[in-house]
């Protein structure tokens, strides 16, 4: 924080897989040590999941793109988080089309995308899996789509985040090469401004 972040995204494993926040203490502490917002990620779906880590300090929380093809769900969350809500997805085409949807075909990120902000979504976390983003795509999609787009994940050198910033990303989540070692903060600040 004393270095500049605005922002510090935390994801819950232990919720993701419980299918509910599992480490809400934990989050408590961190809100009442850090004066930036808190966005959390990992068994947000569904309104009293994100009450739950709204209540224990976060600002803004990330569901999974299993929402998408429960609009009801999807509203459920709108409805409680507002602005403050953002959509999960895996952009490889490989990981959307192994997706178990319930619906005929498989989407494309752009009609999934455009799905979701026709629902009210106003903010999307891309997470590559450690996979270069594609600078040309997301720019496109940026430019296409009303949305603030974050990128997780492929963002391992000042480059990228360079690339990432000239492609209007909105944010970069940051996680593995500043915990690494391989990304300094600062620098990386600067690449992005």
């Amino acid at each position: 924080m004393e270095a500049g972040a605005t922002l510090i995204h935390i994801v819950d494993m232990d919720g993701a897989r419980a299918g509910h926040p599992a480490n809400l203490e934990a989050l408590g502490r961190v809100a009442s040590r850090v004066a930036v917002p808190l966005q959390v990620a990992g068994g947000m779906e569904g309104a009293d999941n994100i009450r739950l880590a709204f209540a224990a300090g976060a600002t803004r929380v990330v569901v999974s793109m299993a929402v998408a093809d429960r609009p009801e769900l999807l509203h459920e969350c709108l409805e409680v988080a507002g602005d403050w809500l953002a959509v999960g997805l895996d952009p490889r085409p490989d990981r959307i089309a192994a997706y178990p949807w319930h619906r005929p075909a498989p989407p494309s990120l752009v009609d999934l995308a455009g799905e979701l902000v026709d629902h009210g979504v106003r903010r999307l976390v891309l997470s590559h899996g450690g996979a270069v983003p594609d600078l040309g795509f997301l720019a496109g999609l940026a430019r296409t789509i009303r949305v603030e787009l974050f990128v997780a994940g492929g963002s391992v050198d000042l480059d990228a985040i360079k690339g990432l910033r000239d492609a209007a990303i909105a944010g970069i989540i940051l996680g593995e090469p500043l915990l690494s070692g391989a990304l300094d903060f600062a620098k990386a600040l600067e690449a992005a401004a």
